[in-house]
């Protein structure tokens, strides 16, 4: 059996007291040896020193760091910049994504989409970074039709990523609806579940309606019912959650993305009711 590699996403820090959050929550989860723990890139890279900082410190540790890279309003010689102190860091991982404003400027040509970035990394850094690429199983909010999605999914591994990381997700039948289109497509890259705890109702609607993922009806109406009682919330939600990387790592998925949210115990409860250790 092909090892399975599981991995933790960290929030950029914006200030010093976040950076220590951050900091503590990875000192917690580093025990259970992830294969690599990634920081975020804030929107239009507002967060880049941030994720930098966060970046630097732990790269130090035993385990290896991904820095989240977009295009922000950096140009090119920024990026050039940042790839070279990762490098000379020793990070050789990255998550290459468009981000949330994308603005990056290509000789005339402005860089819109994240295959743009990806081929930009490797022609300036050659094979030295493993890149990792966001992939929507739900369908990106701005993607017309599913063949759309595959399409732009395809140009982005195409360009030279080496695997993936999906938008959070909890119906994991659109994972498995995904992952086949994309072999059919023939795009056989691994396709890493991206896992969100449940730890707060109104929090997870407002990153949903964002991000465009979707909560089943069942699930909405159960945690709905639960949202004042935050001890039963976090307990039904960690079930349900378990329950589905369950039922992913029972079907071939080749490992579990947690964004942790700086948090610990959501992501090591999960954890432990999979016996992961």
């Amino acid at each position: 059996m092909t090892e399975r590699l599981f991995s933790f996403e960290y929030s950029a820090p914006r200030t010093n007291e976040a950076l220590e959050k951050l900091k503590k929550a990875h000192y917690r989860l580093n025990p259970l040896k992830p294969h690599f723990c990634s920081v975020t890139y804030g929107a239009g890279g507002s967060t880049k020193e941030g994720t930098q900082q966060a970046i630097l410190e732990l790269s130090s540790g035993s385990t290896p760091m991904a820095p989240h890279l977009s295009f922000g309003n950096d140009p090119l010689l920024a990026i050039d910049e940042l790839l070279k102190t990762y490098r000379s860091a020793g990070v050789s991982r990255l998550v290459a994504l468009r981000g949330d404003q994308p603005s990056g400027i290509l000789g005339r040509k402005t860089m819109t989409h994240a295959n743009e970035l990806v081929n930009y990394v490797r022609e300036t850094t050659g094979d030295h970074f493993h890149i990792d690429v966001a992939a929507y199983p739900e369908i990106h909010p701005e993607s017309e039709t599913v063949d759309s999605e595959i399409h732009y999914f395809k140009a982005k591994v195409d360009a030279g990523a080496d695997s993936a990381i999906t938008q959070y997700f909890y119906n994991p039948d659109s994972y498995f609806r995904f992952r086949d289109l994309c072999l059919k497509a023939g795009v056989n890259v691994p396709i890493v579940p991206g896992i969100m705890p449940i730890t707060n109702y109104e929090g997870l609607l407002r990153f949903s309606s964002l991000c465009g993922a979707e909560i089943p009806r069942w699930l909405d109406k159960n945690l709905k019912s639960l949202k004042h009682d935050k001890d039963s919330l976090r307990a039904f939600g960690a079930d349900v959650v378990s329950d589905m990387c369950q039922r992913l790592l029972d079907h071939d998925a080749p490992g579990l993305h947690f964004y942790t949210l700086n948090q610990a115990m959501p992501t090591l409860r999960i954890w432990n009711n999979l016996r992961l250790s």
